[in-house]
């Protein structure tokens, strides 16, 4: 079988529609394996918060890239993209399809397209934005990045402060977007990929987000939280579900105003995802109550 017949099925969507039971579902039909693009996911510290798949789900077909490090490891999405490629490759020596699934945009497209090169900048801009970052705040940049590149802002990963400052650096290094400078390279994969979609009416969405987030408090999110809250300063811990129930901990709310902001910024961040994904129009969308039979069937009227 040649290279150019192994295809990379990608299931992507916003948080709590459903990808990861459709994903299961495509690697037993297509007897393979799944790669998890859900940054969220990677950090063995954190389990419910993140929504990571049960046993149950992980026997069910083998996952890769599910809790694979620490919050205190030092990971991002150069290392996952080499990490990705080498497993996908290696999938690849068997297998004539991989199963991608994931909701973070960046990591995803990584698999798909490669990182982009973006052009040196003057270090003294970094400095100057994590002093900002200090003095006035993570809300202040993102601000900034609102006025100076609008589809980074709703693409990129808001609260995570290190993201931000590095499209600021170069939006203000460069006088041009950052948004600009993404998918402008030529990266060959050896195989083709199809995207699936899953999406749903906006209220719909919504309230399987805000389900989601009442069975994570009773399945014992407050716990896992207050086992890292040590740690709470790491990058990969000032993230949805996890810096609200901080706020709580740590005395500055109330718990029911924290549950509220936990549903708040999921349904923001599943608004940012959606915006994400309309600008690539290669996903086959589908109603997320679509049966696995009926996308199963279009994936082989593809190939």
């Amino acid at each position: 079988m040649s290279s150019k017949s192994k295809y990379l099925i990608c299931i992507v969507g916003p948080t709590a529609i459903g990808k990861t039971a459709l994903s299961i579902k495509l690697a037993q039909h297509f007897n393979t394996e799944i790669i998890s693009a859900d940054s969220r996911q990677f950090y063995k510290e954190m389990c419910i918060g993140t929504a990571v798949p049960s046993q149950d789900e992980l026997n069910a077909a083998k996952h890769h890239f599910i809790q694979h490090i620490s919050i205190t490891d030092e990971y991002n999405v150069g290392r996952f993209e080499q990490d990705a490629i080498a497993k996908i490759t290696s999938i690849f020596k068997e297998k004539s399809m991989v199963i991608a699934v994931g909701g973070s945009g960046l990591y995803m497209d990584s698999i798909v397209n490669g990182l982009d090169n973006f052009p040196k900048i003057d270090s003294s801009i970094r400095q100057k934005l994590n002093s900002h970052l200090d003095n006035k705040g993570l809300h202040h940049l993102q601000e900034q990045l609102k006025k100076l590149d609008l589809e980074s802002y709703n693409g990129i990963t808001l609260d995570n402060p290190k993201r931000v400052i590095r499209a600021l650096e170069i939006c203000i290094g460069t006088g041009k977007p950052y948004s600009s400078f993404l998918n402008k390279n030529d990266t060959n994969r050896n195989f083709k990929t199809i995207y699936i979609g899953l999406k749903a009416e906006r209220d719909i969405l919504y309230h399987r987000i805000n389900k989601r987030v009442d069975i994570m408090m009773k399945t014992g999110l407050i716990d896992e939280v207050k086992s890292l809250q040590h740690y709470q300063e790491l990058n990969a811990l000032n993230t949805v579900g996890y810096k609200e129930l901080f706020k709580y901990l740590n005395g500055d709310w109330d718990l029911n105003f924290a549950i509220s902001e936990i549903k708040k910024n999921t349904r923001r961040f599943a608004k940012r995802q959606l915006t994400w994904y309309r600008k690539n129009e290669s996903i086959i969308w589908f109603n997320y109550l679509t049966d696995a039979n009926t996308i199963i069937k279009r994936i082989n009227e593809i190939i």
